[in-house]
């Protein structure tokens, strides 16, 4: 069949709940085309295993930005999914919605149909909670999300008792009714295992007759007619492919991808193209801009009593809890490292918290170049203090080099760009030592390692952060949703302005950052997106309660 009703390019955390969706009462043909491979690898399934995958080419993009000035010269390194699920297969499975009022602000900036209410319900829907189901979360989904308390260390205690010492109160659910606060994090995991997109939306319906997956397929282009998408041109086993879709194409590439497919296919800022040699079809000049990231800021710590370091940097502790992990799927290897955190205010005045913080009772001094060595910690027992700001002010751009679908695009994230930014990347670091300072956590600490005692001043905490604070790879927003089709690329319906036929339905479409990590709305916007194109084609579904 080279004729679908739906082509989806991307089988990431929104491209797998679309596939799922849009196949799900048998009427339309669906084509999902990813480039990268199977998501059945050890590594990718066991929750600790994404240390190997940070650096793996078969199922990672590894991006580069460009050198950052803010940074002092600095290029970031950019995991990206290239496998079935995406980045969702390779990211620290934290599981956050974000604040109500992220959402209220994007249907504020002219996007109807986005805010909190409207929302919730794709949240709701998508979602099995292991505590169990309530106003906010839900209990029937296809998402399995666990909590970690059983096997969570003890350490962690002592965070959250930090936390009250600064009179932060204990959440025990980030997705609940308020965000504020600090306490554990929840995983999309299931039964010890990682619960991916693919696992959750894509493995159950693998057997549809009316959806093909196709790995290994490089999408080259969308194909138009005129200024309506007719289908897609796609390189797989080293053969160009083309396939046409009777109602829609719709991209789910991520916040790189995504852009740099439309950019390929001849619509994006007219100017670039013609300079790149590619055709332009419509002008777009939102395609690629708007790029936003988090940026984060490690405070390391030498413990005086035993962390994870100590648990897993011996040969026997690796072994043992190797063993304990296969044959019970419990223990440190089902978990993140990113195991405690909350969202937080850093000054009085706000009216909602503007930082995300993470405790992590393992640490890492002396990674190798190109390892994320988190089965090998450091020889000694330490800790890892982290603060991030939730909404930065910054935007960079990304665009392609050239003509040619392989080459990876110029990545500009121009962290650092606003004194705002400049200035909650202080007040985090200060943060952190406001906690290390506490009772519960002073007593556990035998020395600051980084940024080190001598590192006191703004000007040096500053110099500190441009030297070594580093993203938590959630860049979104590169194919900004709003009203204005001079400067965003998809209205609130998903569709591309002044294209017919063509939509964008993942996490480069979010008009801002929410607060915290971006998996879990990423996913919210495929389910929603699934539910306005069935709309849209006469068949839509009921929208959730």
């Amino acid at each position: 069949m080279s004729d679908y009703d739906f082509i989806i390019v991307g089988a990431g955390s929104a491209g797998c709940v679309l596939a799922n969706r849009l196949s799900e009462n048998g009427r339309f043909t669906v084509l999902l085309l990813e480039a990268g491979g199977s998501d059945l690898n050890f590594w990718i399934w066991m929750p600790i295993g994404y240390g190997k995958t940070f650096y793996r080419p078969s199922v990672n993009w590894m991006y580069h930005t460009e050198p950052d000035p803010a940074l002092n010269g600095r290029v970031s390194y950019w995991p990206r999914g290239k496998v079935l699920g995406g980045s969702s297969s390779i990211n620290a499975m934290v599981y956050v919605r974000g604040q109500a009022q992220d959402f209220d602000a994007w249907q504020a900036m002219g996007n109807p149909g986005w805010g909190w209410d409207d929302v919730l319900p794709y949240f709701r829907r998508s979602e099995t909670n292991d505590r169990g189901g309530d106003a906010f979360r839900g209990d029937n989904g296809p998402l399995h999300v666990a909590s970690m308390d059983r096997d969570l260390h003890p350490l962690c205690r002592d965070f959250i008792a930090a936390g009250g010492e600064l009179q932060f109160p204990h959440n025990p659910d980030f997705n609940g009714a308020t965000q504020e606060g600090v306490g554990t994090y929840q995983n999309t995991a299931k039964g010890g295992m990682r619960m991916s997109a693919a696992r959750a939306y894509l493995r159950p319906v693998l057997r549809r007759a009316n959806l093909r997956v196709e790995t290994g397929a490089l999408a080259e282009r969308v194909l138009f007619e005129g200024r309506q998408a007719v289908g897609v041109s796609y390189r797989q086993n080293g053969q160009v492919k083309t396939v046409r879709a009777r109602r829609e194409v719709i991209l789910s590439g991520g916040a790189i991808n995504s852009p740099q497919l439309l950019q390929l296919s001849g619509v994006g800022p007219a100017r670039l193209l013609q300079d790149k040699g590619v055709e332009v079809v419509h002008a777009l000049d939102g395609v690629g801009r708007n790029l936003q990231d988090h940026l984060c800021i490690d405070h390391l710590y030498r413990s005086r009593v035993p962390t994870l370091n100590t648990q897993l940097h011996p040969w026997y502790g690796k072994l043992w809890h190797g063993l304990r992990y296969v044959l019970t799927r419990r223990g440190p290897l089902s978990l993140g490292v990113n195991q405690a955190g909350g969202f937080v205010r850093s000054r009085p005045g706000l009216d909602r918290p503007n930082m995300q913080l993470f405790f992590s009772p393992v640490s890492y001094t002396k990674a190798p170049p190109g390892k994320r060595p988190l089965m090998n910690p450091d020889p000694f027992p330490g800790f890892l203090l982290s603060a991030q700001p939730t909404r930065p002010t910054s935007r960079g751009h990304l665009e392609i080099r050239s003509a040619d679908p392989s080459e990876h695009p110029a990545i500009h994230p121009n962290y650092l760009s606003t004194e705002i930014d400049v200035q909650e990347m202080l007040e985090g670091a200060h943060l952190l030592r406001r906690l290390a300072e506490t009772l519960a956590l002073a007593r556990l600490i035998e020395a600051e390692m980084l940024p080190g005692p001598d590192v006191r001043s703004d000007e040096e905490l500053i110099a500190d952060c441009r030297n070594r604070a580093g993203t938590v790879f959630h860049p979104v927003s590169t194919c900004r949703m709003g009203p204005d089709a001079a400067r965003d690329v998809v209205d609130a319906r998903l569709r591309v302005h002044g294209i017919g036929g063509l939509r964008v339905v993942d996490a480069s479409i979010f008009p801002t950052l929410t607060s915290g990590n971006t998996n879990a709305p990423a996913i919210m916007v495929g389910e929603k997106g699934a539910d306005m194109i069935l709309e849209d084609c006469g068949a839509g579904r009921v929208t959730p309660a």
